[in-house]
């Protein structure tokens, strides 16, 4: 664990890229499927094909071949991204795709009894989704969505394929160093570092969804009793 204290700046750097690469992956890839998961419950038949192709396409890529197509293919068509942008946009279009149907699931889950009742309380469309709709399928999404994420942030190590110096690739530089320097690799050391990290990290989002998961279960819980009693 020593190389790694003595590292301490190379690995700090490198984590923050993580932290940063997870962030803007996840940001995005929530507001993606967020939004077309609730259009994708629309009765609109063209945008519902739309959004299936889509969902369709991308989860049937493996997602490192969706990464690489995005770094490789992107100047090809006169688009010329840096590392970060295009592993952050393959992990978001992979991400997406599959948050998607995710969300669409959730919502389609919440009986249609409560779409009805809404209705006929003279609700509008976006009020139904927001105050009736989306309280009760959060219990179903967020289990799902949260591996998903867990996933996310596990697959931001395959931008040190494309070389973005994120905390994978940096370790992977502290090891060739060290092996050069002194003929002993500590790779066990280092890579056991590395999954510390992201043992911890996905860990918390873990944790996280059980949390709200309980506090979205307590107001049910709460009204089943009360029923009871």
């Amino acid at each position: 664990m020593n190389i790694l204290i003595e590292n301490w700046g190379f690995v700090s750097k490198g984590l923050w890229m993580t932290l940063r690469l997870a962030l803007v992956v996840l940001l995005f890839t929530t507001l993606i499927s967020s939004v077309f998961g609730v259009l994708a419950t629309l009765r609109n038949r063209v945008l519902r094909t739309l959004i299936h192709a889509y969902v369709e396409l991308f989860r049937s890529i493996p997602l490192i071949v969706n990464v690489f197509f995005i770094f490789f293919g992107a100047p090809m068509l006169g688009l010329d991204l840096s590392p970060f942008a295009a592993v952050t946009t393959g992990l978001t279009l992979w991400g997406s795709a599959n948050g998607i149907e995710i969300v669409r699931g959730g919502l389609e889950s919440v009986p249609r009894h409560q779409w009805k009742s809404a209705w006929t309380l003279g609700l509008r469309p976006w009020q139904i989704y927001l105050h009736v709709i989306a309280p009760q399928s959060m219990r179903a999404i967020l289990p799902a969505y949260t591996g998903l994420l867990t996933m996310l942030v596990q697959a931001t190590s395959l931008g040190a394929l494309v070389g973005v110096s994120e905390f994978l690739k940096v370790g992977q530089i502290i090891i060739e160093r060290a092996t050069v320097m002194t003929g002993v690799s500590p790779a066990f050391t280092v890579y056991g570092g590395v999954l510390l990290v992201y043992f911890v990290i996905c860990s918390s989002l873990s944790w996280l969804s059980r949390y709200l998961e309980r506090r979205l279960g307590r107001p049910a819980m709460r009204t089943k009793n009360q029923g009871v009693s």
